[in-house]
């Protein structure tokens, strides 16, 4: 299945009609430009605020595109019962979480290399996510994540 505004050959995972797409994968957009010039990098919509059961498919995900995760930034205000790490495919991922609500999750490759995802609220619906999403991978967005979900409909990522 493919975005009708996906370009041929990319690497983004549907995010429109989402029927399709199996459990326990991550719904996620990446940026496939080099400049990271964005204010985001890309974004993630779970389908619920567990994230135990959320984080393992966006890490999996993250390290084909990516690499190895080594850490995961999340609002602690947004996720039910966040850990301190979690083991995802026998590689340890620290978790730090932080009371900001700024709509993001924030991963790490390697010792500094810092990845911003928007983190797109699991009821939204099909078209305000898909918009939101297509927003937060264009190269030239310097729209923050709440602006970027309140101009959507979106909503907010925290409960």
């Amino acid at each position: 299945m493919v975005d009708s505004d996906t370009p041929p050959g990319s690497r983004y995972l549907p995010s429109a009609d989402l029927s399709d797409v199996r459990p326990g994968s991550a719904l996620l957009r990446l940026e496939t430009t080099q400049s990271r010039e964005g204010v985001l990098d890309g974004a993630w919509r779970p389908r619920s605020r567990d994230v135990t059961a959320e984080l393992p498919a966006l890490v999996r995900a993250l390290a084909e595109h990516l690499g190895p995760v080594t850490r995961v930034g999340l609002d602690a205000v947004a996720w039910e019962g966040l850990p301190t790490r979690i083991v995802v495919d026998d590689r340890v991922v620290h978790i730090d979480s932080f009371a900001v609500g700024d709509e993001t999750v924030l991963i790490t490759r390697g010792d500094e290399d810092i990845f911003s995802l928007l983190v797109v609220p699991p009821n939204a619906t099909p078209e305000a996510a898909h918009a939101a999403m297509a927003q937060a991978v264009r190269a030239d967005n310097i729209t923050r994540a709440e602006q970027i979900l309140i101009d959507t409909g979106t909503g907010s990522a925290a409960p």
